[in-house]
């Protein structure tokens, strides 16, 4: 299963120009699946950056803003898109110039692959 689903989020990787990397991680950062090229930068690559995204939906939904779906965070040299697909975390990690609404467009393919992660997640 692990095999197809890299080859599945692999496929996704070359269909957005600038995508560097897809990473599925669990609330705390810690990667269950990860596929991207050489030029995705390591710190963002990091549990302790990738589990910020935990603090961040918490401190929304403490202002009375609902449930975050995404966080899209734009620097310099690189942008960093995460999808809320609790237990699990979908993070895009793509250059500084790459098409954000085409990243977001890859959710509704990702969908699928999640909820499958995500059962087996739950199960163990």
């Amino acid at each position: 299963m692990v095999d197809e689903v890299k080859k599945s989020l692999q496929d996704l990787l070359g269909k957005v120009n600038g995508l560097y990397s897809i990473l599925i991680t669990d609330r705390d950062g810690v990667p269950l699946l990860k596929v991207g090229t050489d030029k995705a930068p390591e710190q963002a690559m990091r549990p302790n950056f990738i589990s910020t995204f935990g603090l961040a939906i918490d401190q929304g939904s403490k202002l009375g803003l609902g449930k975050t779906n995404t966080l899209i965070c734009s620097y310099s040299q690189f942008q960093v898109v995460q999808m809320n697909k609790l237990p699990l975390i979908v993070t895009f990690i793509t250059n500084d110039t790459c098409n954000t609404g085409h990243v977001l467009a890859l959710e509704k393919q990702l969908n699928p692959i999640v909820s499958d992660l995500a059962l087996a997640v739950a199960e163990s």
